[in-house]
């Protein structure tokens, strides 16, 4: 397909919005960027438009069904809703793209998501991972923070928050809440897929994430037969290209070049 500046994807049944920055794949390589359980283009801000800037690169960066002013998903979603967002929709959107080689950069479940692709997917046009903020596996405090996000979805104006950036905001945040909180996601567990990552990683996390802790990263450090690297960020939550750009965007730029060299 022909990549403009602003512009909706058809994937099956999904239109599935995206802004595409800089050079197309076929002129230099691209960075895929795969936002947060309640993320979607618009809310990256200026961060891709940065990153473009600082390696050179195009960069892609697209709002999942549910999000943003893409379609809307059906509910409850499956408590499988990462694998299969890696397994049917991520391999047909980057061939759609022309995708030829490049990095995907995921935050949070974009971190879930795009870790899953690379463990089950031995594509030779990657030539690294970011993952920001990511989940390999649940932890009483991150569900705590969960809990305490659909209380101020409910009860302050969360709701109307994200109503700037999701055409259907409801449909958006219970997506993502409701599958976290079912008690059978508490056996969600995606570090099986990480030994099978064939590829570089950097694991970009805010030391004071109310998400996930360092377990995570320890995770990956223990069952990665990849480089790991880890830039851990103190004084920072959840989202680091947000709290600490600057310094989130040097970590990842210099990261993007050297995978690339």
């Amino acid at each position: 397909m022909k990549l403009t500046d602003n512009g909706f994807l058809s994937i099956g049944s999904q239109s599935l919005e995206y802004r595409f920055i800089g050079s197309t794949p076929d002129k230099a390589p691209t960075l895929v960027l795969l936002h947060e359980g309640l993320g979607c283009v618009g809310l990256w801000g200026d961060f891709p438009d940065k990153l473009a800037q600082a390696t050179g690169c195009g960069v892609f960066v697209y709002s999942r069904a549910g999000y943003g002013q893409s379609s809307p998903v059906a509910l409850p979603r499956p408590l499988t809703y990462m694998h299969d967002e890696a397994r049917d929709v991520l391999p047909r959107l980057l061939d759609e793209i022309g995708f030829r080689r490049g990095l995907l950069i995921g935050h949070s479940d974009g971190a879930s998501i795009t870790a899953i692709y690379a463990g089950t997917h031995q594509d030779h046009r990657l030539s690294g991972l970011v993952l920001i903020a990511p989940h390999f596996f649940t932890e009483d405090m991150g569900i705590a923070a969960i809990v305490e996000a659909r209380k101020a979805y409910e009860t302050t104006d969360l709701k109307q928050k994200l109503a700037r950036w999701h055409k259907d905001p409801d449909n958006g945040f219970y997506g993502w809440n409701g599958a976290w909180l079912d008690p059978g996601f508490r056996k969600w567990d995606i570090t099986e897929q990480l030994a099978y990552i064939r590829v570089p990683i950097l694991i970009v996390q805010g030391a004071d994430d109310q998400y996930g802790t360092v377990a995570q990263i320890e995770a990956a450090e223990r069952e990665c037969y990849c480089p790991v690297e880890v830039a851990l960020l103190p004084g920072v939550k959840h989202s680091p290209q947000r709290e600490a750009p600057d310094v989130t965007l040097t970590a990842i730029a210099d990261f993007v070049k050297r995978a690339l060299a």
